[in-house]
């Protein structure tokens, strides 16, 4: 690996020589070059000059500052460059140490591996990187790379010291007029969402990979071989859509965590995420919901009805107790009525007998008479023959 800065790092009053490697390699994305349609010669890039139109030699090509409302370009040259103050050239200035949640990740830019030049550096580069690690921090200071300074951040990474160079806040815009405002959100909808979050689990880095490509590069085979390129199956991207965000959530979060669950599954999945009662999803759902509903019903009234019979048995007894005559001449009379009760009683049985015997000796009647007529018959029918 080639390094493509020599400095040191100011830390305190100690100083640790370090050198400096790219961490990113952006070679294997994929890059078109600009041919010439009708030979398919490559197209070349030329400096040509505006006023005459010539093409100008590397050796000739200078610096400029173009003014802000572009009109002039103002000649700069290295000389120029060379007087100017820049204690940052060739010593990153270390100048606090900060929680790395305090950085904003939008200020990121490059990345680069340093490492210590040489075996004096070894000790104290090791110590600041442990620092980094143990204390959890990371360092902000100052480098000038390329011939601009910028910020930089250190931070320890599997087991070397990381630089990520900074964009100053200045160059971070504003999100004012980005993001919806005055949105109603429900507390479902949220719990939804952090449920899905935990369902899809871990990153797996090893199952990252760039999978245009890998289609470009199979693409680019298939026609050195001669081959036609098969066209992939893709699925249509559907456009803007009013959906169910709730039903989005739930369908998502099952998806997340595997198969599709049965009906009361699903019914109860719903309960629990929603926290209210599940919408009607099928009939096998319905029937074991409304079933369950019955039996807690019935266990429910089983529960309160002894408290029930209880309660109406005291109340009887407090009517009763209420309505009790007090009155002597009341019970007097209630006295004097039962006489006559037994006397009626006595009559209805005496006449229900009578009338008993009665039936019974018409019954007996109706069927001697009956006997005898058919005895009569009976003679009469013998002597006919004669």
């Amino acid at each position: 690996m080639r390094s493509i800065w020599n400095g040191s790092i100011s830390f305190g009053l100690v100083t640790i020589p370090v050198k400096t490697y790219t961490a990113t390699d952006r070679t294997s994305s994929v890059s078109f070059v600009r041919i010439h349609e009708k030979d398919g010669a490559q197209i070349q890039y030329r400096k040509v000059c505006e006023l005459d139109g010539e093409e100008v030699p590397n050796e000739e090509v200078g610096k400029g500052y173009l003014t802000p409302d572009g009109e002039a370009v103002v000649r700069i040259t290295d000389d120029d460059l060379s007087r100017l103050p820049m204690p940052t050239a060739k010593t990153l200035a270390i100048l606090s140490f900060v929680d790395a949640a305090e950085i904003d990740p939008l200020q990121l830019d490059k990345a680069y591996y340093l490492g210590p030049n040489g075996l004096s550096a070894a000790k104290p580069y090791a110590v600041l990187r442990e620092a980094l690690e143990h204390h959890q921090k990371v360092a902000i200071g100052k480098v000038a790379m390329r011939g601009r300074e910028t910020l930089a951040m250190l931070r320890a990474h599997d087991g070397a010291i990381v630089m990520h160079t900074l964009l100053w806040p200045d160059q971070v815009r504003p999100a004012s007029g980005v993001a919806p405002e005055n949105v109603k959100l429900r507390e479902n909808e949220l719990k939804l969402a952090e449920t899905l979050m935990d369902s899809l689990g871990e990153l797996d880095p090893t199952e990252l990979h760039d999978d245009y490509r890998e289609a470009v590069e199979q693409l680019v085979a298939a026609k050195l071989e001669g081959e036609e390129p098969v066209a992939a199956e893709t699925s249509a991207s559907p456009g803007a859509q009013v959906i169910d965000l709730t039903a989005a959530l739930e369908k998502s979060v099952r998806a997340a965590q595997g198969a599709e669950p049965e009906a009361g599954a699903e019914s109860a999945t719903v309960t629990s995420l929603r926290g209210r009662k599940p919408a009607k999803r099928s009939a096998a759902g319905t029937k074991k919901t409304t079933t369950a509903k019955t039996a807690a019903a019935e266990t429910a009234a089983a529960k309160t009805a002894p408290a029930k019979k209880t309660a109406g048995k005291k109340t009887t007894e407090k009517q009763f107790a209420a309505r009790k005559p007090t009155d002597k001449a009341a019970e007097k009379k209630t006295a004097q009525k039962k006489p006559a009760q037994k006397k009626t009683a006595a009559t209805t049985a005496k006449s229900t007998s009578t009338s008993a015997s009665s039936t019974a000796k018409s019954s007996a009647g109706s069927n001697t008479r009956t006997t005898a007529k058919k005895t009569a018959a009976k003679k009469t029918s013998k002597k006919s023959p004669a």
